[in-house]
């Protein structure tokens, strides 16, 4: 298991800043960068080799998005769960929220390795009426759980076969065993209690040794924990309200950093003059994984 190196480097990369930064997602096809910010309704686009920035107005709150094909994201918005052509920005609904209503909206989402999008839904309020909803690319749906608050730290083992997730109020991140066929869940274990490190757990996402990168968005620090759960290291945030990060670059070593100015809640406002930036971390000596896209199976890794 490599040791995460000590002489992280840490650099800004966005020109602006984010009221809601999350779910940022790397696709090395046109080594572009994507990221969302909630509370402006907005895709942020950044091409790693032009330098280009762009963004990509959508018609509510996003939550998270994921590479698909053609040219297009995956995105859960306040309603529903989205296709979004890239391009042209065009908007399609795939699903729509049975219960929708200005108390719910879709949150953190990711495509498992089989190529459907598993996005968790929550109460605006903080109330226990969020799901956490798989949908694939015909817009079939099941719902895996209920009774959410705010659903975050989803991700997936390097072979698939397991799913973390959280419900942040709880300050913990669950391991389910996930079957990479039905999609089933089975009893959950808990995998990291954070409220050790006073914080709720964030965005996750996983490196190609199978151990965890977490959020500790209250603590303005991102940990890394073994497949056993166990601490390896932790890494001070370059702001103080750390949201969601992704590993990206040429060779998935760089890993990308969203972070909060002010989440619209009043639960979470940066005081950092940074607050909403997006950061770049290098030096870490560990790689990522490369995001599945929506509609195709991804080879899993043993």
């Amino acid at each position: 298991m490599t040791k995460v190196a000590r002489n992280v480097t840490a650099r800004r990369i966005s020109p602006t800043t984010d009221m809601l930064g999350e779910s940022p997602v790397w696709d090395p096809q046109n080594s572009t960068l994507y990221w969302v910010d909630g509370v402006s309704r907005l895709i942020n686009v950044h091409n790693t080799v032009a330098g280009t920035f762009r963004q990509i107005g959508v018609p509510s709150m996003i939550g998270s998005i994921g590479l698909a094909t053609d040219g297009k994201l995956v995105a859960g918005l306040v309603d529903g769960i989205y296709l979004v052509d890239i391009a042209s920005g065009e908007c399609t609904q795939l699903f729509k929220l049975p219960n929708a209503s200005d108390r719910i909206r879709f949150n953190d989402g990711k495509v498992d390795r089989q190529g459907r999008f598993l996005c968790g839904s929550m109460g605006v309020f903080a109330e226990p009426c969020g799901e956490l909803i798989r949908v694939d690319v015909n817009g079939k749906a099941d719902i895996l759980a209920n009774g959410i608050r705010i659903a975050n730290s989803l991700c997936f083992s390097p072979d698939g076969a397991t799913m973390y997730f959280s419900d942040s109020l709880d300050r913990k991140v669950r391991a389910y065993a996930y079957d990479k066929e039905e999609g089933a869940l089975d009893r959950p274990r808990i995998h990291v209690d954070t409220a050790e490190f006073d914080s709720g757990p964030d965005g996750a996402t996983v490196d190609s040794e199978g151990c965890i990168w977490v959020a500790l968005v209250q603590a303005g620090k991102i940990g890394r924990f073994r497949p056993d759960g166990k601490l390896d290291c932790l890494i001070e945030a370059p702001t103080d309200m750390p949201s969601c990060m992704t590993f990206g670059g040429p060779d998935l070593s760089t890993l990308y950093v969203t972070s909060i100015k002010d989440s619209g809640s009043g639960r979470a406002i940066s005081r950092h003059p940074n607050g909403g930036a997006l950061y770049a971390l290098d030096g870490l000596g560990v790689t990522g994984l490369p995001e599945p896209r929506f509609g195709q199976q991804q080879s899993l890794q043993p």
